[in-house]
C-alpha cells in the first residue's frame, strides 16, 4: 500500500513540474515572450520540482479525485462507473495533453503558411513528376541491391533465432522464480534486452559502420542486435502465458528441469515462435531499407546516393522496388503465419 502510495504522488508530481516548465519555458518566453533562444539554468527544473511536489501534495491529500495517479494506481479513485467527462482527474489530463500540444506544436515548428508557400508547392511538384517518371535505366543495379537487402534481413534473423531462443527462457518470469540465483539472472537478462531493444536499428547500424566498416555486414549486425531483443521479448512473452498445469505434471514424474522446459514449455510454443519469427523477417526487410540510409548496405544505400545527387527519376524507381519489396514480403509472411496456425 505504502508503494503504491509513493508511486502515485511520485507520478502527480512529475506530471506537475512537467506542466511548470513547460508552460515556463515555451508557452511565456517562446511563445508569449517572443524569445528565441531563451537562456536556461538547472535552477528551473530544480524549482519546477519544488513547486510539482508541493501542488500534487495539495491535491493528493486534499483534492485525492483530482489525482491522476490515485486514479491510476487505485481503482476507488477511477471512478470507472461515471462517464469519462464526470471524473474530475480528466480534466487534469486534458489540461496536460493541452500544454503538450501547444508545445509541441511550436517546437516542430508547425507552419500552414509555408505548407502551402508557392515555392514549396512548386519544389513538391518538381519531385513528385520525378519520382513517377523512374529511370528504368538503373533497374539491373537496383535489382541486385534489393537481393542484398532481402539476404540481409534474412541472414540477421537467421543469426538471431537460437540467441533468442534460449534467452526467452531465461528472460520468462514463470521459469526463474525459485531461487535467488534466478531472479537475479532474470533481471540482468530483462534489462540488456530491454537496453538493446531501446536503440533503435539506425543506431546499431551507425555502430557498426564504425566498427565493421560500411556495408550490408553492419546493416545485418543492426538487424541482427536489435532482432535478438525484440524475439526474446515476444518469446518469453508467450513463454509466461503457457499453461503451466502441464509443466506441474511433468515435474511430479520426477524430471529434470531441463525435460520439464523440453517436454512442458517447448511444444506449447513452438508454433507462436514460428509466427514471431516470420513477422520479424518482414519487420527486417523493411529496416533493412532505411539503415541502408547511413551505410548498412542493401538499396538503402543506393537510395542514399541518388538523393543525395538530387536524381529523383533513379529515386522514384527505387522507391516502386522498394514498396514493392515491402508488399510482397507483407503478402507472403501473413500467408505463411496464417497457414501455421
Amino acid at each position: 500500500m505504502k508503494h503504491r502510495h509513493f508511486l502515485s504522488l511520485l507520478l502527480d508530481t512529475i506530471l506537475w513540474s512537467y506542466c511548470f516548465l513547460a508552460s515556463h519555458k515555451i508557452i511565456y518566453n517562446k511563445i508569449i515572450m517572443e524569445i528565441r533562444y531563451p537562456e536556461f539554468s538547472w535552477g528551473e527544473p530544480l524549482v519546477c520540482l519544488v513547486l510539482g511536489l508541493i501542488v500534487s501534495s495539495v491535491i493528493y491529500f486534499l483534492l485525492p479525485r483530482l489525482s491522476i495517479g490515485r486514479a491510476i494506481y487505485f481503482k476507488t479513485y477511477a471512478q470507472l462507473n461515471k462517464p469519462l467527462l464526470k471524473r474530475p482527474y480528466i480534466y487534469l489530463g486534458l489540461f496536460i495533453f493541452l500544454i503538450t500540444l501547444i508545445s509541441g506544436l511550436y517546437v516542430s515548428q508547425v507552419s500552414l503558411r509555408e505548407f502551402f508557400s508557392h515555392s514549396g508547392l512548386m519544389g513538391a511538384k518538381r519531385i513528385f513528376i520525378a519520382l513517377f517518371t523512374p529511370n528504368f535505366g538503373i533497374l539491373e543495379h537496383a535489382l541486385f541491391a534489393a537481393i542484398e537487402t532481402i539476404y540481409m534481413a534474412f541472414i540477421a534473423t537467421l543469426f538471431a533465432i537460437p540467441v533468442a531462443f534460449v534467452l526467452s527462457f531465461f528472460a520468462a518470469k514463470n521459469l526463474m522464480r525459485d531461487s535467488i540465483v534466478l531472479i537475479v539472472t532474470y533481471s540482468i537478462i530483462r534489462f540488456i534486452l530491454n537496453l538493446t531493444r531501446s536503440i533503435e536499428p539506425l543506431i546499431w547500424a551507425i555502430i557498426f559502420s564504425v566498427w565493421v566498416g560500411i556495408g550490408p555486414f553492419s546493416g545485418m549486425m543492426a538487424l541482427c542486435i536489435h532482432s535478438i531483443a525484440s524475439l526474446s521479448k515476444l518469446y518469453s512473452e508467450q513463454i509466461e502465458g503457457i499453461d503451466e498445469g502441464t509443466m506441474e505434471s511433468i515435474t511430479a514424474t520426477g524430471a529434470k528441469p531441463i525435460q520439464v522446459v523440453w517436454f512442458g514449455v517447448v511444444p506449447q510454443i513452438i508454433l507462436p515462435f514460428i509466427s514471431f519469427t516470420i513477422y520479424r523477417w518482414d519487420i527486417n526487410v523493411r529496416m533493412a531499407t532505411i539503415i541502408g540510409l547511413v551505410g548498412g548496405g542493401g538499396i538503402g544505400t543506393l537510395l542514399m546516393q541518388y538523393q543525395g545527387l538530387a536524381k529523383w527519376n533513379e529515386v522514384g524507381l527505387l522507391v516502386i522496388i522498394i514498396a514493392s519489396i515491402v508488399w510482397a514480403m507483407d503478402y507472403i509472411s501473413t500467408k505463411i503465419r496464417q497457414a501455421i496456425k
